[in-house]
């Protein structure tokens, strides 16, 4: 067994390295620690829905739809048999990298919580406080709320949790968050009973989340420590938002309340530091809920408590955060899925919705009302959940029309999508090989038709051990010889901040995109220059490699992933059939010979989005040129 296991948060922080690093700091620029004791709003009044006795105030928001099934949701977890997460459990991950194992119980044992939650103070009669009380319990009987995988943030480094310490991380931040709404909506209910029990709550909240961040300078994610490169991703806003919310839902001392919010500011100041102006997330759309998402959410809650005081929902790096996530959407559910993303997607309407409203962006609107499937969406993060109640009624109202901008440029992320009439949808990538939850793939593109992926990024499995680990690009999917990339002189790209795309470029008039991709290849591809470009035109694809090599000892493949039907069979040609369209890719047969490889997907995180299988196409080249220019042309075929 090792000692040390190395987990998201050391990938995340300790080994990588980040270079878009520069100091707004705008939340601090805002208001000042004065300020912001000034315009907190004390004793819960920011908190816009009605008090648990409030009958006709929930009546109001909730209708009789909606009210159903919030009290289904919570008839189902009245059996709910509140689960003990083993000792062995936490160990399994030591022993063979499993995540679920402990996850799943702790999972549903959270998402329990909230629907009873929700189920009372939809009902109101009282028959779900005695379940809500247990699971109450049962959570304040558990040593930690932190997962397996993350209580690699205790100083002993292990995955048993230590009762000497306490850690703040995304699962134990949603459970506090989670109680402390369940403190404040029910405490009175609780103490009907026996006042001990919101006591102990009240207690446990206070040693495991506010003591703990006020007390604490030591997680990587807080960022209080940053130095020069170092990486600021999503736990950063998604663990101060849940603080945010627990200092708010219980902190009453306005000093004290004072210095933990601007506490929190200081914090997620360093996460918008971190992030390009031109507002793209290098984590892919998978986790932009996650990152941006969660921004919006902690920046919310925030103005919430200050009576819009303290926002700043009208920078422009704001706003660009919210349109990623429209400007990324293929349609029918397909996504740009770069890094640890899946293929699948979307978004999350309500949340899209509110975060557009909020910094007045009528693209995201549109695209909530387009997404908006008019279904309330529960989960464990309670904050989500109720504001979806709370703006239910408003986004069912609107109108539906996908947005769909002819090109979405951001020049420091250095991603660029393109579309045309004809049903094109490009998407391509420079930036660098470092960062959050990279794949070494500078360069690739993802090509769609008519909202169907033809060439694609196989997105990442199931996550384990080895998933956040030094061991991470031994795994397939994260490597550039399983992306829509060159292999030079038989030597794939390499993981580093110094393996980076150079002179990225995109023309808009022209619609072409480039990038030089050569030092993305350690020393030993001996390759001086590799500038990949793509051009969009009315009814093709043209992509071109111009490359110059120090020498040339293997001979260069070019690799293309697929799915659906494919047909090799003429030289030159390559067919590919998904569904109902068809595509042609064509390159020089004279320069290439062609191979498919079928690449099997056993992992359900994989085989849910593609099917069983997906296909690696390889161009080998026939000759072992220094210099040379390689053309592929990708065309619809009606």
């Amino acid at each position: 067994m090792k000692k040390y296991i190395f987990t998201f948060l050391f990938l995340s922080i300790m080994f990588l390295q980040a270079n878009a690093y520069t100091e707004k700091n705008l939340l601090q620029k805002s208001a000042s620690l004065e300020q912001v004791k000034s315009a907190l709003i004390l004793n819960q009044q920011w908190v816009p829905y009605p008090a648990y006795t409030d009958r006709a105030g929930w009546e109001k928001i909730l209708g009789e739809t909606t009210k159903a099934q919030l009290i289904k949701n919570g008839e189902k977890a009245l059996s709910h048999e509140w689960e003990l997460v083993k000792l062995t459990d936490y160990l399994e991950y030591e022993k063979s990298g499993n995540r679920q194992i402990m996850e799943a119980p702790l999972g549903r044992n959270l998402l329990a919580i909230t629907h009873l939650l929700l189920a009372e103070l939809a009902e109101g009669e009282g028959r779900f406080i005695d379940q809500l009380m247990n699971g109450v319990f049962a959570a304040c009987e558990m040593t930690s709320w932190v997962p397996s995988a993350h209580l690699t943030l205790q100083n002993s480094k292990r995955t048993i949790p230590d009762h000497n310490e306490h850690v703040i991380d995304l699962t134990s931040g949603d459970m506090g968050s989670l109680l402390s709404w369940t403190y404040y909506f029910f405490h009175r209910e609780f103490d009907k009973v026996n006042p001990i029990i919101s006591e102990r709550l009240r207690h446990e909240l206070q040693e495991r989340i506010l003591d703990t961040y006020m007390n604490e300078d030591r997680f990587w994610w807080m960022a209080f420590n940053l130095k020069p490169g170092d990486m600021v991703n999503n736990w950063n806003p998604w663990c101060n938002f849940n603080v945010l919310q627990c200092f708010l839902l219980l902190e009453n001392d306005q000093e004290k309340l004072a210095k933990a919010v601007h506490r929190t500011m200081r914090s997620v100041d360093e996460f918008i530091n971190y992030t390009h102006e031109d507002g793209g997330c290098e984590e892919g759309p998978s986790y932009w809920g996650h990152a941006a998402g969660k921004m919006y959410d902690y920046l919310q809650i925030l103005s919430d408590g200050t009576g819009g005081r303290i926002s700043i929902f009208d920078k422009p790096i704001i706003r660009n955060m919210g349109e990623y996530i429209v400007r990324s959407y293929v349609g029918n559910g397909w996504v740009v899925n770069f890094a640890d993303a899946s293929a699948r997607g979307g978004g999350d309407a309500p949340l899209i919705y509110r975060y557009g409203k909020a910094v007045k962006s009528h693209m995201m609107i549109q695209q909530a009302a387009y997404l908006n499937k008019n279904k309330l969406s529960t989960s464990r993060d309670i904050f989500r959940s109720l504001q979806n109640i709370l703006y239910a009624n408003e986004l069912n109202s609107l109108g539906s029309t996908q947005p769909r901008p002819s090109f979405s440029w951001y020049p420091e992320t250095e991603f660029c999508y393109m579309t045309n009439k004809s049903g094109f949808f490009i998407a391509t990538k420079g930036g660098y090989n470092n960062e959050s939850h990279n794949h070494n793939d500078l360069g690739t593109f993802s090509l769609y038709m008519n909202n169907t992926p033809i060439l694609i990024d196989a997105g990442v499995g199931t996550y384990t051990r080895q998933t956040f680990s030094s061991e991470r690009y031994a795994i397939w999917t994260m490597q550039s010889k399983y992306h829509n990339l060159p292999t030079i002189n038989g030597v794939p790209q390499a993981f580093g901040s110094q393996y980076k795309a150079m002179n990225t470029s995109f023309n808009p008039k022209k619609m072409s995109f480039s990038t030089d991709i050569a030092r993305a290849y350690p020393e030993e591809a001996r390759v001086k220059r590799w500038v990949r470009s793509y051009s969009l035109s009315n009814d093709k694809v043209l992509i071109q490699d111009d490359f110059s090599l120090e020498e040339a000892t293997h001979a260069n493949e070019v690799h293309f992933l697929t799915w659906g039907d494919i047909d090799t069979s003429e030289k030159g040609k390559v067919k590919i059939q998904v569904e109902n369209q068809k595509a042609l890719l064509s390159y020089d047969k004279n320069d290439f010979d062609v191979s498919l490889e079928t690449i099997q997907l056993d992992d359900p995180r994989l085989s849910n989005v593609w099917g069983n299988e997906i296909y690696r196409l390889t161009l080998a080249a026939k000759k072992t040129n220094k210099r040379g220019t390689y053309r592929y042309t990708v065309q619809q075929v009606k």
